[in-house]
């Protein structure tokens, strides 16, 4: 059974950085995709940042394009993302999960394979 651990959020103030971190125990070998979605009180989810293990590819969301980064630690089956210059509007439960196709992580959430707890990013002033 696949389990994920994140582990970073916090609170920042605007302007300010935040790296999450996904743990992923369960596989034999490396899961497919591994990234990120959020999702704000009241709104809906979207997708932040998704990473290829095997290869690399990386996609990430055009809102958060230029201050999110999504890298990955293979040998462990971790992926992190690192956040900087954040918004009030980056403000959301952001969660982990592994998925088949980088699609998942912005439609169709529910046939991501597993998905972490969350982990809640708060910037405000």
């Amino acid at each position: 059974q696949v389990q994920l651990v994140e582990s970073g959020g916090g609170s920042v103030q605007p302007g300010g950085s935040l790296r999450l971190s996904c743990a992923a125990s369960g596989y034999t070998g490396s899961p497919p995709y591994m990234g990120w979605f959020r999702q704000a009180p009241g709104k809906d989810r979207e997708g932040v940042a998704a990473i290829y293990m095997s290869g690399g590819t990386k996609r990430i969301d055009a809102s958060v394009a230029g201050r999110f980064t999504i890298s990955q630690d293979n040998a462990k089956n971790t992926v992190h993302l690192q956040m900087n210059s954040l918004k009030l509007d980056d403000t959301a439960m952001y969660f982990c999960a592994v998925g088949s196709r980088s699609d998942y992580f912005w439609r169709n959430w529910e046939k991501l394979n597993a998905r972490g707890q969350g982990t809640m990013v708060t910037v405000s002033s």
